[in-house]
Formats: C-alpha cells, structure tokens, sequence
C-alpha cells in the first residue's frame, strides 16, 4: 500500500474556482491524485432539525469538525484507508453512508478554509490560493446554488451579504498569508500545467527543485472556462 508523499491544500473564497482546479490537477495526474473536499467536514447536524440547520452559519471555522479532518488526513499519510463523511448540500447534513478513501500517492485537501488550521498546514506540502475578485465569485455561487443546489435567489443573496461575505474577510482571505503560490482569476492553463509538472515529478521521485514562496501573478495567463464551484 503506498504512503502518499505529496499534500496539496487548495483555498480561496465562495466561488473563487477552488474544485476547478482540484478537478483539473486530478483529472491531468490521474489516479494517483485523492481529493479530499473541506465541504466534507462540516459538523454532523443530526440533532438539529432541518430549519435549524438552515440557520446554521456555515462560512465561519466552527461549523467545520476539525478534529476528524485532521485525524482522517494523519491516517490516509500513513498508508491507511479511511471512511470519509459526506455532505449533503439540500439537507445540510451528511449522508447515512461514508465514502472509503484509499491512500494515493497524491491528497489534494480543497475548500475556504483549506489553509485555516495550523495543524494542517503543517501536513501540506503545497499551500494554494486560487484568488478570484468578489464580483465574479459571487456570480458563481448564485449560478451553483440557485441552479445546481435548488435554492432560493433571495436566500442566496442574502445569505452572501449576512455570512458568506464578512466571513470571507475575516476569516478566509487572511489564509492568502500562508499560501506558496497565488493562481489569479481562478483555475488558469498555466498555473495549471506547472502545478501537474510539479506533482508527477513529486511522484515519481524526480523533483530537484525548490519552490520559492512567491505568488504567481501574471497578467497573461489564459482563464479557463470555470465552473460554479467553490
């Protein structure tokens, strides 16, 4: 069984492009990529009825079960399966069945507050801020919840302006301090491309290179089309 040697953690905020550039990693590497989505995590809200759980604010760090996350992650790095909860977005909940996570040689941990927790960081080989501006993000997120999600628009909005948005600012964009490198715009070919360079020579033993703490900003880099993930 092999032991993964190479932890990515993806942030940003709501809608900044976070899943698309997981997926793309994932989908460019193949199967020696595991995702593992922060949304996962959320704390089991089964003694809460469902308008309680409505109420709930999810945006901010205590709505996640850190403890598990952190467990879970140790133990996939220590060549062990685990049963990773899911959660149900229209329920606010998770489901009844967990989903069996297999240790690869590559974990890509990805959500808002991928970059929050000390402990974490400190398993993360590679430390990710996908930084997308407010107007765009927030266009995204009404596209997913309203469309993919069944929301309400107003909810959503409304939502957006009393949690997600101060949260954001308080909690989320001062994890940008942490990152290694910056993606602009969301998920980019360029960034993209380096960050697979990056991960196939970490897996096959191959990588030489140091990567210096600076963030990649161009200009030039050419967006792909985003989807209306987080």
């Amino acid at each position: 069984m092999t032991i993964p040697s190479f932890v990515i953690g993806i942030a940003g905020g709501t809608g900044a492009g976070k899943t698309t550039v997981a997926r793309l990693i994932a989908e460019g590497v193949g199967d020696s990529v595991t995702r593992i989505p922060l949304d996962n995590y959320y704390e089991d809200l089964s003694h809460l009825e469902f308008e309680e759980r409505e109420q709930v604010n999810y945006d901010h760090p205590s709505a996640f079960e850190w403890e598990l996350l952190r467990e879970q992650v140790s133990t996939l790095l220590e060549g062990q399966p685990i049963e990773m909860p899911v959660y149900d977005f229209e329920r606010h909940n998770r489901t009844d069945e967990p989903e069996r996570v297999e240790p690869t040689d590559v974990i890509v941990l990805e959500g808002i507050f991928a970059l929050y927790d000390e402990d974490l960081n400190d398993m993360l080989d590679l430390r990710l801020y996908v930084d997308t501006d407010a107007d765009v993000r927030i266009l995204r997120r009404i596209k997913r919840d309203v469309i993919e999600r069944g929301r309400d628009l107003e909810g959503v909005i409304e939502q957006y302006l009393a949690t997600v948005k101060p949260m954001h600012e308080q909690f989320v964009e001062p994890t940008k301090k942490h990152a290694d490198l910056i993606i602009p715009e969301g998920a980019n070919s360029v960034a993209v491309s380096l960050l697979e360079e990056k991960i196939r020579a970490e897996i096959d033993g191959d990588a030489r290179r140091d990567w210096e703490r600076e963030p990649l900003e161009s200009p030039l880099v050419e967006e792909l089309a985003a989807d209306p993930d987080e």
